[in-house]
């Protein structure tokens, strides 16, 4: 069961971020129907099993409610849910990761929650670089977003700090430069 804990986990992040049937309208779902759906294609998963990818995912994806009853997807979601996030005052600058295919649309559209509800940035380089490099040749825009903030633009600070806007106008990216270096892969 162990080597299968990685597949495990992408179908909870399925459900918890994209099956509308399966979460409520704050992206709950109870914790025993989690394990009864994943069992169907896994028999022998448990609440343990659970707990431990909840514990040792990396990128915090998951919480339980304050009882242990309930669990949902911290952020990622593609349907329409209220997880409850506070607007927050971001960083002077964020940056987002994506594959260098994509530069010409997103300079031309801005950055848009495509599939998901809301543009995911990070703090730091190194995050945005290897989320970008899920997509293809990972390629890092930095965005200005002390000045959206200072123009009314929204942010939202995931619990596991990941920071969500709504949309990235053109004008706010530029590539990152990290110690002098274009932050791609060459």
């Amino acid at each position: 069961m162990d080597l299968e804990l990685d597949r495990v986990s992408r179908k909870i992040s399925y459900l918890l971020r994209h099956d509308a049937a399966f979460i409520d309208g704050h992206g709950w779902a109870k914790v025993t129907a989690v394990i009864e759906e994943v069992r169907k294609k896994y028999p022998e998963f448990n609440r343990a099993y659970l707990e431990q990818i909840v514990r040792e995912d990396a990128k915090g994806r998951y919480a339980f409610d304050r009882n242990g009853l309930c669990i949902r997807a911290n952020q990622g979601h593609s349907v329409p849910v209220d997880v409850g996030l506070l607007e927050a005052m971001p960083p002077e600058v964020l940056y987002h990761g994506t594959a260098t295919r994509f530069l010409d649309s997103i300079f031309k559209e801005g950055l848009t929650g495509q599939t998901r509800l809301y543009v995911h940035l990070s703090k730091d380089v190194e995050t945005a670089y290897e989320v970008g490099k899920r997509h293809g040749k990972s390629i890092v825009l930095k965005v200005d977003a002390k000045q959206m903030a200072e123009e009314g633009v929204a942010f939202f600070l995931s619990e596991n700090c990941v920071w969500l806007t709504k949309y990235v106008a053109p004008c706010y990216l530029e590539l990152a430069e990290e110690r002098g270096v274009c932050a791609y892969e060459a």
